[in-house]
């Protein structure tokens, strides 16, 4: 597909140091740069991020580059997304599409940029490389009749290094007119839909995962989550114990297993407000003729096995916050 990765995403919160410290914990590496001096807040952005927010607090992933800026915002929210393609082609396409849904885009030689009302988020689509990613080792695990891992212990109890995020895979949105916001990732920018609860949401991918954005039915715009990859279910269950370790307060939702997507999950939250989910093994889905999207509805939807989703994770607690736009945090 002419899409082919989330770039980047540009968080705002009132607390940057706070935030910029839990996501370093998290895995994150810092890339440099000085802390922003904070810029004003006023709905939906109109101009690049990269101008409104001048500097802010950046971090790699190991295999996706800079994948995070945090910058000052008076409420919690995601600023910008961006959407890799490889061609300048791909971007005619895009500025093409928008246009016909009545978006305005701003188009430069290399991006294109447009706000979707619905989450007031502004995705940028640029020519980016592709994802080199290093393939991990497959972990050798015994079940009944086969014993692959002989006279010696499982590699994931062995494992010291801290956990390390490989890339950002996904974003959920909240949308105060979620069908016209799929309207415009999928047929504005050009996602693809992979499945759908019933009335609330849709999974839509910019890549061979099998999703990068998911978009659901809210009161008000916001940033529900982020969610980044590491290498197998034994990372997941690491990352999150050495965060609840540091601090226990962090804990959302996990470990389990979604049923959409069908990766293995652990969910904290950071000092903002919004939560972060260790993933792996998620579905992938490389030929569109050979994947029906479905349409699910109920807790069957949401996750396979696990603990039940808290009240807190179906409806953040600042959620009325929010809407009323008060600030979601400190503003250290």
């Amino acid at each position: 597909m002419p899409l082919h990765r989330l770039t980047q995403i540009v968080m705002g919160v009132p607390n940057v140091e706070q935030t910029a410290a839990y996501y370093q914990d998290f895995g994150l590496t810092p890339s440099g740069g000085p802390l922003d001096t904070g810029a004003p807040d006023s709905g939906p952005v109109d101009a690049p991020a990269a101008t409104t927010h001048k500097n802010g607090q950046r971090f790699r992933t190991v295999d996706g580059g800079e994948q995070l800026r945090i910058v000052r915002t008076p409420r919690r929210r995601l600023v910008e997304l961006g959407v890799g393609v490889d061609d300048p082609d791909d971007l005619n396409r895009v500025t093409a599409s928008l246009a016909l849904l009545g978006v305005a885009a701003d188009r430069t030689p290399s991006a294109v940029a447009a706000v979707d009302p619905g989450t007031e988020v502004r995705v940028r689509v640029e020519l980016s490389p592709r994802y080199q990613q290093t393939a991990t080792p497959l972990p050798a695990y015994n079940a009944p009749g086969i014993n692959t891992r002989l006279q010696e212990r499982a590699a994931g109890i062995l494992r010291e290094a801290p956990v390390q995020p490989r890339k950002l895979g996904h974003v959920v949105l909240g949308s105060t007119d979620q069908e016209f916001s799929q309207r415009f990732f999928q047929e504005g920018i050009g996602f693809k839909v992979s499945d759908t609860v019933k009335g609330l949401a849709a999974f839509m991918r910019c890549s061979s995962d099998h999703h990068n954005v998911l978009v659901q039915q809210a009161p008000v715009p916001y940033l529900h989550h982020t969610s980044w990859q590491v290498d197998d279910v034994d990372e997941v269950g690491r990352g999150a114990t050495a965060m609840l370790q540091a601090d226990p307060d962090r804990h959302t939702w996990g470990l389990g297993r979604h049923f959409i997507g069908s990766n293995f999950f652990w969910y904290l939250k950071d000092p903002a407000g919004t939560f972060s989910e260790y993933y792996s093994d998620l579905d992938c889905i490389v030929d569109d003729a050979l994947w029906t999207p479905g349409q699910w509805e109920g807790a069957k939807s949401l996750w396979a096995w696990g603990p039940p989703p808290p009240p807190s994770f179906l409806a953040p607690e600042d959620l009325a916050d929010l809407m009323t736009g008060a600030h979601s945090g400190p503003t250290k």
